[in-house]
């Protein structure tokens, strides 16, 4: 049965019209409520009145149990730069899956896989595989404490590394540095929080303690370039860690074969330390990996620990360079590194982005939608109307502001796309894969008309 707030319509028009939709959603949404705290498994599919269900998809679009096709912008949460379902790498998924899922054992697929990485980014001159974007940024963490001796970590605010317990304030909340639910204080008070575009406080911060093992950013910005990073700022960082031994962790996890095949550090001309890589790295599947300096990896080496006299840094992990993640993997970075996928996807970026601020201009919404590659997001704040969108600069905003979202108006027009045949993420941005094409271009910008419009009607917009 549904709950009491599932229960409860809403006077929304736009809510009505969703609903209207999706019932088949809707009973295993109530369903769901069931089983798992919110009725989900990831906190990014939390949606009122219930977030659709899908059954299928294929290339930049998707299908949900009531039969509703929707042009993809979740884009598997960042892992499909080709795609749902590309033939290549389902093949090969399918596959290896036919001869063995788990071995327990080293397998040749694990060394191929590890030799594409290590083709497309110079920088990992040593790779170990995770099973997950979090498990590669807590490793990290760890190897960067070990090879320098010391304890801090240097982050910035706003900015995404998973949920490990280094991880989880300073991202929407307790900008303060103060621990998060469920989080020891000891371990936040070694998390430094820096502010982003901050060179003279960054400078400062790291004049000021010796004992800082590394610094972590997402090279495009908080929550992939939602919270903007200057390219200057982040060259600079390079810089003054460099000076001081500290090291640098470029999170990748999102940026990492997309905006290049080499990632963001061959799009900036930097190499970091440490890079930490998922999404695309696994073609789709769950997989993860920490790579960088030889020196630094040798943390892990059991015959490096053993000449040194010296306890190794323990990494067991049953998925570990799982054999399907692996095949999947290796084919999908050899397809993006022949077929020029990454261009594709960052030509559609940047077409979907001039569509969508025609709309916005042409309708009058004082909005705008930034970002670069192939990404793309929503600024809406009420005390900030734009009156260019195509001027908008969200580093004129400092990074905590630019979280100022308005929750409802959010809601609503997510829904408005959905009902529209668009699927967007929970900020009303999203990612582009190589598939998006002109005819999902134009349909999403139909479709963001005439949720803008819904909105107009429904007085949630002037």
């Amino acid at each position: 049965m549904p709950d009491s707030t599932d229960a409860a319509l809403s006077n929304s028009p736009i809510e009505a019209a969703f609903r209207e939709r999706t019932p088949g959603s809707a009973a295993l949404a109530a369903e769901a409520r069931t089983r798992f705290p919110s009725g989900i498994t990831h906190d990014a599919r939390h949606l009122k009145p219930y977030g659709v269900y899908i059954e299928r998809g294929a290339g930049p679009r998707k299908w949900d149990v009531d039969g509703n096709e929707y042009v993809d912008y979740f884009g598997g949460h960042g892992a499909l730069l080709l795609g749902h379902a590309h033939p290549e790498v389902t093949q090969a998924a399918a596959e290896a899956m036919a001869i063995g899922t788990q071995f327990g054992a080293n397998h040749p697929l694990e060394v191929r896989w590890a030799e594409q990485v290590m083709k497309l980014v110079p920088s990992v001159e040593r790779v170990r595989f995770t099973s997950s974007g979090t498990e590669a940024t807590h490793m990290a963490l760890r190897l960067a404490r070990d090879f320098t001796g010391k304890s801090k970590i240097v982050r910035f605010r706003t900015h995404f590394h998973g949920w490990h317990d280094h991880m989880t304030h300073g991202v929407a909340s307790q900008f303060d540095g103060s621990a998060a639910p469920g989080v020891l204080a000891g371990i936040a008070e070694n998390v430094v929080l820096a502010d982003p575009n901050d060179l003279e406080g960054l400078r400062a911060l790291l004049n000021a303690d010796d004992d800082i093992a590394a610094a972590i950013v997402e090279p495009t910005g908080g929550s992939t370039g939602y919270t903007a990073l200057d390219p200057d700022f982040l060259r600079a960082l390079r810089d003054e860690t460099a000076k001081r031994g500290i090291l640098l962790i470029m999170d990748e996890v999102v940026t990492g074969f997309r905006l290049a095949p080499g990632g963001a550090q061959q799009v900036f001309g930097i190499r970091p330390d440490l890079s930490a890589f998922a999404k695309i790295l696994a073609g789709g599947m769950p997989g993860g990996a920490v790579g960088g300096r030889r020196d630094v990896l040798d943390g892990l080496d059991f015959d490096v620990a053993e000449s040194r006299n010296r306890v190794k840094i323990g990494h067991p992990g049953t998925f570990n360079a799982n054999p399907v993640s692996a095949a999947a993997g290796a084919t999908a970075l050899r397809i993006l590194s022949e077929t020029g996928a990454c261009d594709r996807a960052n030509a559609s970026g940047a077409a979907l982005r001039e569509g969508l601020n025609a709309t916005l201009k042409d309708r009058g919404v004082p909005w705008a939608v930034y970002g670069d590659f192939s990404l793309f997001h929503l600024f809406v704040q009420a005390d900030r109307p734009v009156e260019d969108p195509f001027a908008f600069d969200p580093l004129a905003i400092p990074a905590t502001r630019m979280k100022d979202r308005p929750k409802e108006l959010i809601r609503k027009l997510r829904l408005a796309m959905l009902v529209n045949g668009v699927d967007l993420n929970p900020m009303c941005g999203g990612l582009l894969s190589a598939t998006h094409g002109p005819a999902e271009i134009d349909a999403t910008v139909a479709a963001f008309g005439e949720a803008l419009a819904m909105l107009r009607r429904a007085g949630d917009i002037a």
